[in-house]
């Protein structure tokens, strides 16, 4: 494979399609492997790496192995994949893999009186740290290279695949002075990127997965919210800790613990004489958790000092207790109290790659040393959840499917553990996070499949989960189960689905009180709108368009303006689309139709009035698609010779459709599709001008039209 230099104008789409490939060119397991993974930028280089690390080092295969009968006994979780920085001082990759598996040999699985068992796969290994040679002596350098030329030397007895990240001056060097090593190369993986200076000690890294733009709908069509709900997506309760929720389309508050936070660079040099030590001395102790533990300590914040001492001290406790040999049942103890703590940290909005990790895999040794704690099930719970956070962690995006996957593993096992007579709290509370998790995975593959399983799981957390014994965990996951039903109405039995999603959004209603919680009320009543304006596109239109408006309006009475402006603005969209939609029914009386469009016409202003006035904040509905959609109210109320309108009043209808239309056909430059049909708008109002008011009402439109497309306009009058 040519790895020559080479200029790449969608760096994004490219490293992309190389990650792909690396890693599942790991993933496969096979032995003997040399990879040569080539990158400049060590801030890609550190993202790459750490999400390779968190994908593949702890698969939920590899992390919990079931007994297949009663006399096997489970076995501590063994990585897939080990991240080693390079020895500075002595840079030998091979010895350094061998040095930690004659620490960390493969524990033996399946043992039985009968069978003598066997060994767990050799993990891979990838080595970080080369562009760090740079700085060392000549002697050093030469000395690595010439590790290099022995690899073919032992590779008759290197059973383990082997990933090398080095930048392309060390690339060109390995090519020339060990060409040995080379011929060995099973694949090279080259990321593009700028250099990173090797005086660097820390970066900054950027997200690996750029952000996406909205998809366009069809722009004749009325685009509404998709509404999500607020999920009592929990830990257990019986801990001291906070509830987190599921983001909403309103911004997360900062109690939640799914808010965004940086991602810190686990492979970075880290060091400063104001953090709190860890013990050199932790042979006994899983090294990658070691390692992640440092990780987070040397990025921790000040005001953390008290926690990482209690971090420093349950690691201190914990190797105590390998090197006396102590039972499973203390060694469990105190993985779980090391967890717990990394759990708080996420609660308390520090839900960031290392900790989150942390968390997964001291619960994981926990289990492991004693799988019949019985804190065992709710300990799985949290790991599902973990890993569900994993996907909402930045830059995890691009794995969500992977994550969720093993989550509802987790949430699975959880499950065959308990019964809903013997421990009816977790069963609920598993069986409503295994709803929410599904809902996600719904996002990446068959969804129908999904969302029916989905409201299997809200329907079973609700036959526990009742209103006397906990009203707001009943309503939340009636909220829950009515968004499901939602879904799944999209994909069949639409009015019958439909007709279930208000059912559960009601009885969410019954037990959310508007002086109490005012944002959730009014969130569950634009839900029930926008399932009664989905009904009127089967039956009965007028009727279920009229409930839509009502409970849109019900809804706005707590989505202000001052409130939640984006939520406000998401409802008064809906709102104008349902006025919209009622105009033009055929029952409906001429006087009726021109009022409910201009209602239609001031809910799209307000929208759009709000949306312009937030500066870029995340919206739910299309802006561009309601530009075209007020476009077209005014359009009608200037053209529909039914109603009773002075020129005057036509021409400043038109004038609005036109500016609207033209605002919507700007911002669709790279969406050809509805940019045409947008262009077709701006033609059919000039048109419009001259039928209504002249050849000076066309002059008057055109002189609106950018001078660019003029040329394209004139021919089509």
């Amino acid at each position: 494979m040519s790895v020559n230099e080479t200029t790449h104008s969608d760096n994004f789409a490219w490293n992309r399609q190389v990650y792909h490939r690396l890693k599942l060119a790991l993933s496969l397991g096979l032995r003997r492997q040399i990879f040569v993974a080539v990158c400049d930028d060590l801030n890609l280089r550190n993202q790459v790496a750490a999400r390779l690390h968190s994908t593949l080092a702890y698969p939920v295969g590899q992390v919990l192995y079931q007994p297949s009968n009663a006399q096997e006994a489970s076995t501590p979780a063994y990585p897939r994949l080990v991240t080693l920085r390079l020895n500075l001082s002595d840079p030998n990759p091979v010895a350094q893999i061998n040095q930690w598996l004659s620490s960390y040999p493969p524990p033996i699985v399946g043992a039985s009186k009968d069978t003598p068992g066997r060994p767990l796969p050799i993990p891979a290994f990838q080595i970080v740290g080369v562009e760090q040679l740079t700085r060392q002596p000549v002697a050093i350098q030469r000395l690595f290279l010439h590790y290099l030329r022995l690899t073919e030397q032992q590779l008759s007895k290197f059973e383990s695949s082997l990933l090398l990240w080095v930048p392309r001056p060390w690339l060109y060097a390995i090519q020339q002075s060990a060409p040995q090593f080379w011929r060995y190369r099973t694949g090279v993986f080259v990321f593009a990127g700028e250099p990173t200076p090797t005086t660097q000690n820390k970066s900054s890294p950027e997200r690996f997965s750029g952000s996406r733009s909205l998809e366009l709908g069809n722009v004749e069509q009325s685009i509404l919210e998709e509404s999500t709900i607020p999920d009592d997506f929990d830990f257990p309760t019986q801990k001291s800790v906070n509830r987190g929720h599921k983001p909403q389309e309103v911004p997360p508050s900062k109690s939640e613990i799914l808010a965004s936070k940086p991602l810190q660079e686990e492979f970075t040099d880290k060091a400063s004489s104001s953090i709190t030590p860890v013990p050199q001395q932790l042979s006994h102790i899983n090294k990658e958790l070691t390692e992640l533990v440092l990780a987070t300590i040397n990025t921790a914040i000040a005001e953390n000092d008290d926690q990482n001492l209690q971090v420093k001290q349950i690691l201190e406790e914990i190797e105590e207790l390998h090197a006396q040999q102590a039972s499973g049942m203390k060694l469990a103890a105190a993985y779980h109290q090391l967890g717990n703590l990394y759990r708080l940290r996420i609660e308390q909005g520090h839900s960031n790659l290392e900790n989150l990790m942390v968390a997964i895999l001291a619960y994981q040794e926990s289990i492991t040393h004693d799988d019949n704690a019985p804190q065992v099930p709710d300990t799985l719970n949290d790991l599902g959840t973990l890993y569900w956070m994993l996907y909402h962690t930045p830059p995890n995006s691009e794995e969500g499917q992977a994550y969720i996957e093993q989550g509802i593993e987790f949430y699975h096992l959880a499950l065959k553990l308990i019964s809903p007579e013997s421990h009816p709290d977790t069963y609920a509370r598993v069986q409503n996070n295994l709803g929410t998790a599904y809902g996600d995975l719904a996002r990446f593959a068959n969804p129908a499949e999904n969302w029916q399983q989905a409201v299997l799981a809200y329907s079973e957390a609700l036959r526990l989960r009742t209103s006397e014994m906990e009203p707001l965990k009943y309503a939340a996951c009636q909220n829950n189960l009515g968004t499901a039903y939602w879904h799944l109405a999209q994909y069949n039995q639409p009015v019958e689905h439909l007709k279930k999603a208000i059912v559960a959004y009601k009885l969410a209603l019954d037990y959310y009180s508007p002086e109490q919680e005012p944002l959730k009320y009014g969130m569950i009543q634009n839900n029930v709108g926008t399932a009664y304006w989905n009904i009127a596109q089967y039956e009965q239109p007028t009727e279920n368009l009229e409930l839509a408006i009502e409970a849109y309006r019900e809804a706005l009475k707590y989505r202000t303006p001052a409130n939640v402006p984006p939520a406000c603005a998401a409802t008064q969209n809906n709102l104008g689309t349902a006025y919209w939609h009622l105009a033009n029914q055929s029952q409906t009386l001429k006087e009726e139709r021109q009022k409910l469009l201009e209602q239609c016409v001031s809910s799209y202003e307000e929208a759009l009035d709000l949306a312009h006035s937030l500066n870029g904040m995340p919206l739910s509905f299309d802006l561009f698609a309601t530009h075209n959609n007020l476009g077209l109210a005014h359009f009608q109320l200037a053209t529909d010779q039914s109603f009773d309108s002075d020129k005057a009043t036509r021409s400043q209808h038109l004038e609005a459709a036109l500016d609207n239309h033209l605002q919507a056909l700007n911002g669709l430059s790279k969406k050809p599709d509805a940019y045409q049909t947008t262009f077709n708008y701006v033609v059919k109002t000039i048109r419009a001008f001259h039928n209504e008011l002249g050849i000076q009402g066309q002059n008057l439109a055109l002189s609106k039209v950018p001078a660019q497309l003029l040329p394209e306009i004139l021919p089509k009058l």
